[in-house]
This record gives C-alpha cells, structure tokens and sequence, in this order.
C-alpha cells in the first residue's frame, strides 16, 4: 500500500491558488457572452483566454497530484464554487444568496463525506 503524501499549510495554499487559476476559467467564459456579439475580437479573446486558463490548470493540476493524494486534492477543489460565487460578487456584481450558500456548503460537506477516509 502507498504511504500517505504529507499535507502541509504551503501545499494547501498552493493547492487554493491552482484552484484560483481554474475558477477564471468561468470568469472568462462569462466575460466572452456578456455584451459580445458570437465571434467578435473580444469574444475570440476572452475564449482565447479561458482555454489559456484551463490549459495552465491541467499543468498546475498534475503538478498538485504529485505532492497530494487524489482524495485530498479533489476535496479541495470543491472550494471552487466559493472563489466563483467571490467573483460573481466582485466581478459580476451579483448578488450571493442563503440559498447559495446553503447549497455551498450541502456540496462541499458531501464532497468531503466521500473523500474522507473511512478509518
């Protein structure tokens, strides 16, 4: 059986900001449809930027599962829906709910739940 990769406070916070790189994935995504006519200079750009996004998560995201065990990197990863209802609220100027955040925390304790080790 493998032995157990060692989880340190540098790691998790390095794990969040590879988590935060993924969340502006969404961002731009939305950024590309919000007042940009299908296949303008913007909207091509802002695509351009969320496939440049996602293509340096992959990286940062194999380089995450070198230092972390599988359950504990996507437990984390469940934090992404928080960073995206921050940027909904900074970028976006929407506004976050009780039932937002009821359905935040029902996905990121269930996700936990099935990550977590039985023992």
């Amino acid at each position: 059986m493998a032995e157990a990769k060692k989880v340190t406070f540098k790691n998790i916070v390095a794990l969040q900001l590879i988590i935060i790189v993924y969340t502006f994935s969404g961002v731009f995504g939305k950024m590309a449809t919000r007042g940009n006519e299908f296949m303008s200079t913007m909207f091509i750009v802002f695509i351009a930027l969320d496939f440049i996004v996602l293509a340096v998560y992959a990286v940062l995201w194999q380089q995450a599962l070198k230092r972390f065990d599988l359950h504990v990197a996507y437990a984390n990863r469940a934090v992404a829906i928080v960073w995206g209802m921050v940027w909904s609220a900074i970028i976006f100027q929407e506004g976050i709910t009780v039932f937002n955040i009821i359905g935040t925390i029902i996905i990121i304790a269930g996700t936990f739940l099935v990550n977590s080790d039985a023992e």
